[in-house]
């Protein structure tokens, strides 16, 4: 098989292929670029090993799902929209879901490589690619629904964003997987770990980096300007006290900090996901009007997306890589769903011990409990579908969900990033308000 042939199975790791042949010719799997299947036993051979593997498309299809809903929804009902601050939300598992995701259709995508070097070269393409599509439609270019200008100050643009993280986390997950995986065979779970030890010392570097850096960095006093609500030219200055380590609140954080000295305070996120705590929002837990003697640091830029957070959401792929080398290397149903399933209970109850000793749940930082807990819901959900889908059949209930995650990619660019709507509301009777939107009863 060509290295192309073996990497190309999608352009984007949002819909990255993870239902490559196991057991087919070179040349069927040729044949099958546009509409790769998989045995979803693992045991190859006649019409078996040509099944398709879909759970990867359901549980892909199912978060877009998510996401579409909390996107419209979430402000109608907060308790599904992003947490303020601490604490878990359905919305906060579609991020570490769609990373997960990435990696367990890397396992599969490397799973035989004849190239190490064009296929880190394909990794970077493909990478780049994302993030250029996340600083076209997450810098600021468009500006919003209701809004037909468009155009962003290149001082003023929004550097992190989802497709960004997903680019970062996805181009070092490869370079894992091409470069740092043993040659022997894998006939048990401590095989399996031993043929990836390297991969796991990643993580144990990546984690141990993180934690040091959230809680050992010295966070100094700082400041921002926003533009006076009086003239559009004055601006009006906020200084935020700080002198702390180990803070994981919002204002004193090593997570914004760094943000804030590396990229530019300029470059972040504009409308913080604190905004909505009750000690900035009369309307908590959605967005509103400041409340009386109100913190400092309610109106200061913070990227959700950030650099240190960053580097969990790449422990989330690698641990989604882990998921995908069980599918690579056993065989039988039993044995996947077990590997899966304790590996995610244990994920789940570190998470959840680690947030009742102090180490909380949160995902605008990126916590370590914050991972373990999406990853080990992910890997629970995950073992549910395939369970339901391939090894059951039930695939006419998912048969939506199986689409959307085929076409993740799409959809996420013309729904969730509003690109849809933006284009639509661009068509109106001599008033832009006079738009298909507002004849239904959208955005009146």
């Amino acid at each position: 098989m060509g290295m192309y042939e073996t990497v190309r199975r999608d352009e984007d790791p949002l819909v990255l292929d993870a239902n490559t042949p196991e057991n087919l010719s070179a040349d069927v799997e040729s044949s099958l670029l546009n509409s790769p299947r998989s045995d979803g036993s693992g045991r190859g051979g006649g019409n078996a090993s040509k099944r398709r593997l879909v759970s990867l498309d359901v549980f892909r299809g199912l978060t877009v799902a998510i996401m579409i809903l909390v996107d419209d929804a979430g402000g109608i009902l907060p308790a599904i929209n992003h947490s303020p601050w601490n604490g878990l939300t359905l919305a906060d598992f579609v991020m570490p879901f769609f990373l997960f995701i990435v990696g367990v259709s890397l396992a599969l995508a490397y799973k035989n490589l004849s190239s190490g070097y064009l296929a880190t070269k394909m990794a970077v393409v493909r990478a780049l690619k994302l993030l250029v599509f996340g600083l076209f439609l997450q810098g600021g270019y468009f500006h919003g629904l209701n809004n037909l200008t468009y155009g962003v100050d290149i001082e003023q643009i929004r550097l992190a964003g989802i497709l960004q993280r997903i680019a970062v986390a996805y181009f070092l997950a490869a370079v894992c997987e091409i470069w740092l995986k043993g040659d022997n065979n894998v006939k048990s779970g401590s095989s399996l770990l031993k043929k990836y030890q390297f991969q796991w010392a990643v993580v144990l570097v990546l984690t141990v980096a993180y934690c040091s850096l959230l809680y050992g960095l010295y966070v100094p006093d700082w400041e921002y300007s926003i533009p006076s609500e009086t003239s559009s030219s004055a601006l009006k200055i906020f200084k935020v006290k700080c002198g702390v380590r180990s803070d994981t609140g919002p204002a004193c954080n090593a997570v914004g900090m760094i943000d804030r000295n590396v990229l530019g305070i300029q470059h972040l996120y504009k409308r913080p996901i604190y905004a909505r705590m009750k000690q900035c929002s009369i309307n908590s837990p959605d967005y509103g009007p400041l409340p009386p003697n109100a913190p400092t640091w309610c109106q200061a830029p913070f990227d959700p997306e950030g650099l240190l957070s960053s580097v969990m959401a790449i422990v989330t792929c690698l641990v989604g890589l882990h998921y995908g080398h069980i599918i690579v290397h056993f065989k039988d149903h039993k044995d996947r769903i077990l590997h899966w399933i304790v590996p995610s209970s244990c994920l789940l109850v570190l998470g959840f011990a680690l947030d009742f000793f102090g180490m909380h749940v949160n995902k605008a930082l990126y916590t370590l409990s914050y991972m373990c807990v999406t990853a080990g819901a992910a890997g629970i959900l995950f073992a549910g579908i395939y369970l339901m889908v391939d090894m059951y059949g039930y695939r006419r209930p998912t048969i939506v969900m199986e689409w959307m995650g085929m076409h993740a990619l799409m959809i996420y660019i013309l729904a969730a990033c509003n690109i849809l709507p933006v284009f639509l509301q661009g068509f109106y009777w001599r008033r832009p308000q006079n738009n298909i939107f507002r004849l239904i009863g959208i955005g009146a």
